[in-house]
C-alpha cells in the first residue's frame, strides 16, 4: 500500500505513546469494503500483519461498520474477538481501544495485556493519529489519481497530434498501439479490421504478437469467431478485468493460441455505418478496469475511427497493410 513506510513509524509512535503492546492500522483495499492491515507495531510475533477484516466482523469491524470509536478497559473473549493475532495470542489481552479512520474508512487500533491501561483522554488523542493516517490516505490518492489522469491526458494530446507527424497508416497504427500499451499497463495492444465482404476480419496490426505455440497463426478469422468476432457481430464493447470472471472465449477463437488473457479492453471502431474494425487491449494479468481508463481509450478509439474513416475514403481496407 502507497505510504507504507509513514504508517509504519506512525505505529510505532503510536505504539510508544501509549505503552501499547500492539498497535495496527486498518486502511480500506481499493474497490471493496474490506479492510487490510497497512501497518503494524507489536511487541510479540503472532500478530498477523496480513490481516483482512470486513465490516462487522469481531471488534475492529464493529468500528469500521459502525465508524464509532470503542474502548474496553477490561477486555475478555465474551466481549468479542479482534481478529488480527495468530495462536492464542489474543486470550492475553486485557485492553483494546480502537477509533475509525473518517476520512477514507479503516480504524486504528490499539491493544494491552494489562487492564484499565486505556482512557477516554487516550481515546481522544487517538482520534488525531486516525485522523493522520486518513488524511495522508486520502492525499496519496488524490495524488496518485491526479498522474494517472495526467499520464492520459499527455498521452491523448500525443493521439490527437499523431497523424501530422505520421501521416503513413502503418507508422501511425504502430505509434498509436505503443502509445496504447506503454499508457495504460496493458502487454499487448491490437488492432483488427473486418474485410469488405463482412464476413471476416484480419490482424491489422498489434504492439507485441497475442499468439503462442511456436507455430504460424492465422491471420484471417470469421467475423463472429473468438471474443474479438463477438465485438465485431454485435457492436458492442467488452471490458473484463480484476473484478470479473475471467472471459473463457479466447480472442480469436478455441482453434487460435493465444495468451490465457484475464484482463480484456474490445472496442469496436465505428464509422461509414458500420462497425470496420475492433481495438483491443489484452494481459494476462487481472488489471483494474476503471472508468477513467474506459474514457481514455475510448477517446483513443474515436481518434483511430476517425482515422481510419479519412483512410477508407482514399482506399480499401481489404488486405492487410505493409
Amino acid at each position: 500500500m502507497s505510504g507504507t513506510p509513514f504508517y509504519e513509524q506512525l505505529l510505532a509512535i503510536v505504539g510508544n505513546v501509549f505503552d501499547a503492546y500492539s498497535a495496527v492500522l486498518f486502511l480500506p483495499e481499493p474497490d471493496t469494503d474490506v479492510c487490510r492491515a497497512a501497518a503494524a507495531f507489536s511487541l510479540g510475533d503472532a500478530l498477523n500483519r496480513e490481516a483482512a477484516i470486513a465490516p462487522g466482523q469481531g471488534l475492529v469491524g464493529w468500528i469500521i461498520r459502525e465508524n464509532k470509536p470503542l474502548l474496553i478497559s477490561n477486555f475478555d473473549q465474551h466481549r468479542g474477538i479482534l481478529g488480527y493475532y495468530r495462536g492464542g495470542e489474543e486470550e492475553r489481552i486485557r485492553a483494546f481501544m480502537g477509533y475509525p479512520v473518517a476520512a477514507t474508512g479503516g480504524a486504528l487500533c490499539l491493544d494491552s495485556r494489562k487492564t484499565y491501561t486505556f482512557g477516554e483522554k487516550d481515546l481522544k488523542i487517538l482520534s488525531q493519529f486516525a485522523e493522520l493516517a486518513g488524511n495522508h490516505l486520502a492525499q496519496s490518492r488524490a495524488t496518485a489519481q491526479s498522474l494517472v489522469e495526467h499520464g492520459f491526458y499527455q498521452a491523448q494530446r500525443r493521439v490527437a497530434t499523431l497523424h501530422k507527424n505520421h501521416p503513413k497508416w502503418s507508422a501511425f497504427r504502430s505509434r498509436l498501439l505503443d502509445i496504447l500499451a506503454e499508457t495504460t499497463g496493458f502487454r499487448h495492444a491490437i488492432l483488427t479490421v473486418r474485410d469488405e465482404s463482412g464476413r471476416s476480419y484480419f490482424l491489422e496490426g498489434a504492439n507485441e504478437s497475442p499468439f503462442t505455440g511456436g507455430r504460424d497463426a492465422p491471420t484471417r478469422f470469421s467475423v463472429g469467431q473468438g471474443l474479438v468476432g463477438w465485438v465485431f457481430k454485435n457492436h458492442t464493447p467488452v471490458y473484463t478485468g480484476e473484478k470479473d470472471e475471467a472471459s473463457r472465449l479466447p480472442l480469436f477463437g478455441l482453434d487460435v493460441p493465444t495468451t490465457d488473457f484475464k484482463s480484456v479492453i474490445c472496442l469496436p471502431i465505428h464509422f461509414s455505418k458500420k462497425t470496420r474494425g475492433v481495438l483491443t487491449l489484452a494481459d494476462a494479468r487481472p488489471l483494474p478496469i476503471t472508468e477513467e481508463l474506459k474514457s481514455f481509450v475510448g477517446m483513443v478509439a474515436e481518434s483511430l475511427a476517425l482515422f481510419l474513416e479519412n483512410l477508407h475514403l482514399r482506399t480499401r481496407l481489404g488486405s492487410p497493410s505493409a
